[in-house]
């Protein structure tokens, strides 16, 4: 409360963007509001610690800020411009609860392979509808990975931590793996291998690989490369020069 307008308009900016953190990271973002000094609040060198602190947080992301009038800037300040209809505002209620489980969980439009680990690592959300052997089989699986702001890392067998990749990601990480100039149009468990040491991970990996590698028309023309192919080898029996 102690705080200026400025410091109280970057506040709501600088908790925004703390809350929607994992899937603000590695995107433009366009922040409109009605407090102009926010636009030049970047490059403002003299400051207080407190704004320096939460500029040097601001500068991992990407964004802008535009300025936008109050009266046109509504979804923002719609609260302070609420009709007085029977009830003041002063005593209307207003439910600021937002738990952090409905930020972090996943969307069901989007539901990759690991949803359910991720959105019990973030909000210890457990699927529905599981029985008792599948949710202890659940939470035993849940200990082999863990959450690191927007990426999902899995401890494999070997001990290597492996970053857990998305269904699109498949199919380019294996061509680059398999067809690329540093492929070298290997099969399908040597091309999962590459892949693995690369530090990927997905539970079909040696599946999705065959598949590619059967799929691919040039490796099938040309057929695997035998023993017959090679060069036969010859004992050499000239005596040594002394």
């Amino acid at each position: 409360m102690n705080y200026t307008v400025t410091e109280q308009e970057l506040l709501a900016i600088v908790y925004a963007f703390e809350k929607f953190r994992a899937y603000l990271l590695g995107s433009k973002v366009i922040v409109y509001t009605d407090h102009a000094a926010l636009c030049y609040i970047m490059a403002k060198k003299d400051a207080k610690p407190r704004l320096i602190r939460w500029v040097l947080f601001l500068q991992e992301f990407d964004f802008e800020v535009n300025d936008r009038k109050g009266t046109e800037n509504q979804v923002a300040d719609h609260l302070s411009r609420l009709k007085e209809v029977g009830t003041p505002k002063e005593d209307l209620e207003i439910n600021d609860a937002f738990p952090d489980e409905h930020i972090l969980a996943l969307s069901s439009t989007f539901t990759p392979w690991y949803a359910n680990i991720a959105n019990f690592l973030v909000s210890d959300l457990i699927p529905d509808g599981l029985e008792t052997y599948q949710k202890k089989k659940f939470l035993r699986e849940c200990r082999q990975y863990y959450w690191e702001e927007t990426f999902l890392f899995r401890i494999c067998a070997d001990k290597i931590i492996r970053r857990c990749v998305l269904e699109d990601e498949v199919i380019p990480i294996l061509k680059a793996w398999h067809d690329s100039p540093i492929g070298g149009y290997h099969g399908g468990n040597r091309t999962a291998a590459k892949v693995l040491e690369c530090g990927y991970y997905w539970p079909l990996i040696y599946q999705d690989a065959n598949q590619m590698v059967k799929a691919y028309d040039q490796c099938q023309r040309q057929g695997s490369i035998s023993t017959r192919h090679e060069m036969p080898m010859n004992f050499f029996t000239g005596g040594r020069d002394l």
